[in-house]
């Protein structure tokens, strides 16, 4: 039989890729910026190596596989990405659905994101979305000083919320993500919309491929 889980209490949505379809966006400024410093690579590459990684992550590893980049690159990174995701980034399908769905049943949720706040206010902004989670349930590795996969931006949310971590529920696109969840002690559903989502499950994490999948997943 499947095994069945508890409505959770609280619900933890990572940003990029989970919320809103801004991978490939900054994925590209990434590829664009690499090439002119040495390290040539494709958009898929790219979202292998640094997705779900802080850009000061990023920039370790890229300098690690060859990249000759300078001390200022991190801030030159994000104003080259801010500036592609102004031009615009869309909602991932469906996230509006479920976010009503959890409004109707009354289950708070928030967005934990190793990402900056400068960014979520530019990717979240364009969708209406930047009002309902800031400030009061948007947690920034970049604001609070703990990043993925340290469990520490989720164990805040809970504990903000008040809630126990194995009553939370968090969704992920990333490796990274997941295993922040796991180490968390949270149930985690891994979004793969365009593939198997190995790695995720790889970390412990439920994958799923459609936003329409998820109230089954959660038993509303």
């Amino acid at each position: 039989m499947p095994t069945t889980f508890p409505t959770p209490r609280l619900v933890i949505f990572d940003c990029d890729g989970v919320l809103v379809d801004s991978e490939p966006v900054s994925n590209r400024v990434m590829v664009e910026n690499l090439a002119r410093n040495g390290l040539p690579m494709t958009v898929e590459r790219s979202m292998e190596l640094f997705v779900g990684s802080t850009m000061s992550g990023a920039m370790a590893k890229a300098i690690e596989l060859g990249a000759d980049l300078h001390e200022g690159w991190v801030d030159e990174i994000y104003a080259e990405t801010y500036e592609a995701l102004k031009a615009g980034v869309a909602l991932m399908p469906g996230v509006m659905d479920l976010l009503a769905l959890l409004d109707a049943k009354q289950i708070p949720c928030c967005v934990a994101s190793n990402g900056s706040e400068d960014k979520m206010r530019i990717t979240l902004g364009q969708n209406g979305l930047w009002q309902r989670f800031h400030p009061t349930a948007m947690f920034s590795a970049q604001s609070l000083g703990v990043a993925k996969p340290d469990p520490g931006l989720f164990l805040a949310a809970a504990s903000h919320f008040g809630v126990q971590a194995r009553d939370c529920l968090v969704f992920e696109d990333s490796a990274t993500g997941v295993l922040a969840a796991t180490r968390a002690g949270m149930r985690c559903l891994g979004f793969a919309p365009g593939g198997t989502g190995e790695t995720l499950t790889a970390q412990g994490a439920e994958v799923f491929s459609d936003m329409s999948e998820v109230p089954a997943l959660i038993g509303l």
